[in-house]
């Protein structure tokens, strides 16, 4: 949700800019822009839509403009004022140039104070109040530096901004929650929205800590505290991933991050395994206590991880676990007395809600745990304790690979809370592990029936509306098989639990409404099997995605698509882990088949870093 980059001291400046912009489109954008200083003068290039706009016309430009060595640049996912050129960022001020993500709370305010200076707004931008303090206040100090030290004292939120002035090769840099990171070059220096955009330009980064603030030119960066004090953060050794940004022959990268599951999850799988009879994770750690509860806080299609997190950890270990939505917990004044520990999940690790959600939980005194994709993110870095998913870059806005690893990750939690309690013996672990190690190749058996999705798909690719429904530990994924389907092909769906329909949900059942469900053995199959003689009493068209045991009871229904059976006792353990892939694949091609933008669904963004 907006990339920031600015660059300082290498030639042909915009180029490179327009490069880190290009990888960092997974984070969703409706525009973006550059600003650049050419002989003492700030320019800019701006477009609406995607980055191939910007592009033509950074193209028509590029031979007067190679000389340029200092750059920012920036994609915009609007928060405040509409998709137009006026609020496209770069916003200018006189001699200033501002790039930001994140919101400033108190923009309203500044915007009235300004405006009694005689101050004439030109965007209907939170942002545009940093621009005009800082010509203000570079009237006043006639230092670049100081004025941008004393808006940062006078603005308030979450947020991310890089600024330059006319009257020097220097770019200001400024951290409040949203993540930026600083990328070392030889003879310049790189800023970012996150590591991964400006890797293949630099071999160290500096990441900047919460409160932190920053000058750079080609050769030096110092950097400052919340408190003003000048300090040396760690510089990170990190490598290229040149497969980044390749679809390796998919059409989609969504198409290939699904399909590539079975080999990324081996890494998940293989960062878990201790030994034969032991997992990798550490309860105490995590400060698991007795007669404590765990909270799990979690977004979107990670707290749909965390709901089936839930039915797991409380399965084997018997500990009582609270499900919560990060952007509800901490406005909620939420009790902590009989809980000692909340788990986090986030993909990119910066999610602004799940980060806000785990300070209050460090407030509360409780300790934290990150599930995370990305090392030294922001809610790694703040974490006591966290254990990565390992399924290396998603770029795909809705989440495949990074679901299926959290979910691996969260089973593997319960298995050993549940030895630490006691309340699972080693050799069931030890069976667990050896089938564990089986669910990628499994995986590639479900991703074989490919065909049989797309017939699906195409089946259901003209509703207006779809139901998903799912018993037990299968519910969220009826869930998350609905906001797969709604984000990606924007028709209205919904998930509910199977024994939910007579509650209200079965009012919606019409004749031929698609109804979609995901079934296993686990003991509570005969009351989904009579949920779906209700449903299509009443007219529903059921799409049933379930196991051979389930399907030879069923013979009213006429759609049906045979999961292939698993070792029969953890087979609806790992069901949801299974049924990720039909969730997926049936998105993905009701979304194909009516030609929407499947790897940036409008209105969405991979790193959601404002509230």
């Amino acid at each position: 949700m907006c990339g920031i980059v600015g660059i300082v001291g290498k030639l042909n400046a915009c180029k490179s800019a327009l490069n880190v912009l290009k990888n960092l489109e997974y984070r969703g954008y409706d525009s973006a822009g550059l600003a650049f200083l050419q002989k003492n003068h700030l320019n800019t290039i701006k477009a609406l839509g995607k980055l191939n706009e910007l592009k033509s016309k950074f193209e028509i430009l590029e031979e007067g403009i190679k000389d340029v060595s200092i750059a920012i640049g920036h994609t915009r996912w609007a928060t405040h004022g509409k998709v137009i050129l006026e609020n496209t960022h770069p916003i200018l001020s006189k001699n200033v140039a501002v790039v930001h993500n994140g919101i400033i709370e108190n923009h309203d305010q500044i915007r009235l104070e300004l405006k009694e200076k005689d101050v004439i707004f030109e965007t209907t931008t939170d942002t545009e109040v940093i621009p005009h303090l800082l010509s203000i206040s570079m009237k006043n100090t006639q230092n670049f530096f100081d004025a941008c030290v004393s808006v940062v004292n006078k603005i308030e939120g979450a947020y991310a901004f890089a600024a330059i002035h006319s009257l020097n090769e220097e770019i200001f840099v400024a951290r409040q929650t949203s993540p930026l990171v600083i990328g070392i070059g030889n003879e310049y220096n790189i800023v970012g929205s996150d590591a991964q955009s400006i890797s293949q330009m630099v071999d160290e980064v500096i990441y900047l800590n919460d409160g932190d603030y920053a000058i750079l030119n080609k050769t030096q960066i110092q950097i400052y505290d919340s408190d003003n004090k000048k300090v040396e953060r760690e510089k990170i050794n990190i490598q290229s991933n040149l497969n980044f940004l390749n679809k390796d022959g998919f059409k989609h990268f969504m198409e290939k991050e699904i399909h590539e599951q079975p080999n990324v999850l081996i890494n998940t799988i293989g960062s878990l395994i201790r030994d034969e009879n032991d997992l990798n994770i550490f309860p105490e750690k995590m400060n698991i206590q007795k007669n404590c509860g765990i909270t799990i806080c979690a977004a979107g299609t990670s707290y749909y991880a965390a709901m089936v997190g839930k039915y797991w950890i409380e399965k084997f270990s018997s500990i009582p676990v609270n499900v919560e939505l990060s952007s509800e917990y901490r406005y909620r004044s939420p009790a902590s007395e009989m809980y000692s520990c909340m788990i986090v999940i986030s993909q990119s690790g910066e999610s602004i809600d799940t980060l806000m959600a785990m300070r209050e939980a460090k407030k509360l005194n409780l300790k934290t745990m990150a599930i995370t994709n990305v090392e030294h993110s922001s809610i790694d870095r703040e974490a006591d304790y966290s254990i990565y998913t390992h399924v290396g870059p998603e770029v795909g806005v809705a989440s495949t690979k990074s679901f299926t690893s959290q979910l691996i990750v969260l089973l593997s939690i319960a298995m050993k809370i549940g030895m630490y309690n006691k309340k699972i013996t080693t050799e069931k672990c030890q069976d667990f592990i050896q089938n564990l190690k089986l669910v990628p190749n499994f995986l590639s058996k479900i991703l074989s029936l490919n065909k049989e999705f797309i017939n699906l798909a195409q089946a259901i690719k003209n509703s207006r509306n779809i139901l998903y429904l799912g018993r037990g530990v299968l519910y969220p994924l009826a869930l998350e098989g609905a906001l797969k389907l709604k984000e990606l092909s924007y028709i209205h769906s919904e998930g509910f639990a199977a024994g939910e329909m007579k509650h209200g949900p079965i009012a919606l059942i019409e004749e031929g409404l698609p109804i979609i469900m995901f079934l296993t053995s686990d003991g509570m199959e005969e009351k989904s099997i009579s949920n779906l003689q209700e449903a299509i009493a009443r007219g529903g068209k059921v799409f049933l995605i379930s196991d051979q045991k389930n399907i030879n009871k069923i013979s009213f229904i006429d759609n049906k698509v045979l999961i292939p059976s698993f070792q029969e006792t953890w087979n609806d353990v790992f069901s949801p882990i299974f049924m990720s892939i039909p969730a997926q694949l049936i998105a993905y091609h009701v979304a194909r088949e009516r030609g929407t933008d499947i790897d940036q669904p409008r209105n969405l963004a991979k790193s959601v870093t404002v509230e």
